[in-house]
């Protein structure tokens, strides 16, 4: 449903896909979510180094034949000042190289997680960024979930009394299930090699390290950590936890893996104040449950008495038949819409619910801090260079 405030289809923002053919894992749910709304229009793209797939993909996408391309540098080239932004969705370790093509093209970026695979490279990307004032943005889904985002209002508002602190989990079992007929699951093959920081956290860590800071506010400062590997693949680590010290004297607990069995996905988010806590699951992703000192406790959903949950963008359909993962990911292509619009009219942008590369960057940080600390066995700060960011 369009907001009262969207644009008319017309007026929608043109977008140019890089990876993200419909067999890929994100492909066709960033196609689905970015114009659910009507605020973008995907009209180019190289979606697949296959031939076959690439053309596969623009028929799926409805892409004009003479805007598909071979390869995305051609793209580049035929394409500047046609698109009003590219989405990098190819593999996590090649997103550094076209990340910084299409910024030195002066073309708009939306990448997604994780922006890249170390601390060097975001470094790198981030001082291109600043030097170009370019327009970068990555896409971490889950805060554009309606309830997490009715959470945050309560935190910035008080409403849960000074935060304490946190337990924040992303169990999975892809790693060490099997399908109905007994056989093992067969991922991408760059899931299966881990770099300097393991895929396990580039994939999964990075999503509560950013939910974590855009529910709270707070920077991560020290943690001690331990990591494993239990599930099929051998050498890959598919286990992490780690005890983690904030700013603000805020504690917490994170824990992700890929070989925990009965967790399709089991991300779950508790977050615990001085005179309120809240939870948040995931599967059940309608339902905020709210705690407080006087044993008062609530379900809240968006036909409660929200502030956030119960606005028009958020009610496609109305209380009671459930939004979810891909309407999630499209309340957040309207924000980046709205973000974009701003830096075309004015060369900056602002938004709550957006991140950069500042985020990204910190987050490279924090995760090369959890690998250090689990080889060493020891606490580890995080990089100084994020404290004042």
């Amino acid at each position: 449903m369009q907001n009262e405030t969207s644009p008319s289809y017309a007026e929608s923002l043109k977008l140019g896909f890089i990876g993200g053919s419909v067999n890929s894992a994100a492909g066709y749910l960033h196609f689905v979510s970015s114009t659910m709304d009507k605020q973008w229009q995907l009209v180019a793209g190289c979606f697949s180094k296959n031939s076959d797939l690439n053309h596969e993909t623009s028929k799926t996408y409805g892409i004009m034949p003479a805007r598909l391309y071979d390869n995305w540098q051609e793209m580049l080239d035929k394409e500047n000042g046609q698109l009003d932004a590219i989405v990098i969705l190819t593999p996590t370790p090649a997103h550094f190289e076209s990340v910084m093509a299409c910024m030195r093209a002066g073309i708009p970026v939306i990448c997604e997680k994780s922006m890249a695979i170390n601390s060097a490279q975001a470094e790198i990307i981030l001082n291109l960024r600043n030097e170009l004032k370019a327009f970068l943005v990555v896409t971490y889904n889950y805060s554009g979930y309606p309830m997490l985002r009715e959470l945050a209002k309560r935190i910035t508002d008080g409403k849960l009394g000074k935060i304490l602190h946190f337990q924040a989990e992303m169990p999975q079992e892809g790693f060490i299930r099997v399908d109905a007929q007994g056989n093992k699951p067969v991922p991408q093959a760059w899931r299966l090699s881990d770099g300097d920081i393991p895929t396990l956290h580039l994939d999964l860590a990075v999503h509560l390290h950013q939910i974590i800071h855009y529910l709270t506010g707070e920077k991560p400062v020290e943690l001690v950590s331990d990591q494993n590997h239990y599930g099929w693949f051998l050498g890959i680590v598919d286990n992490a936890s780690c005890l983690c010290r904030y700013t603000g004297d805020v504690q917490g607990q994170i824990w992700f893996s890929k070989s925990a069995l009965g967790h399709r996905n089991g991300l779950k988010i508790r977050i615990y104040g001085d005179i309120g806590s809240a939870e948040w699951y995931q599967a059940n992703p309608e339902e905020l449950m709210l705690s407080y000192t006087d044993g008062r406790r609530e379900i809240l959903d968006r036909a409660a008495a929200v502030e956030i949950s119960n606005q028009r963008q958020y009610n496609r359909f109305k209380s009671g038949h459930p939004a979810g993962f891909v309407e999630a990911f499209a309340n957040l292509y309207c924000d980046i819409a709205d973000c974009l619009r701003q830096y075309k009219r004015t060369g900056k942008w602002k938004s709550n619910e957006v991140f950069s590369a500042e985020l990204a960057l910190e987050g490279m940080y924090f995760l090369e801090a959890m690998v250090l600390s689990a080889k060493t066995r020891t606490w580890q700060v995080i990089a100084e260079s994020i404290k004042g960011r």
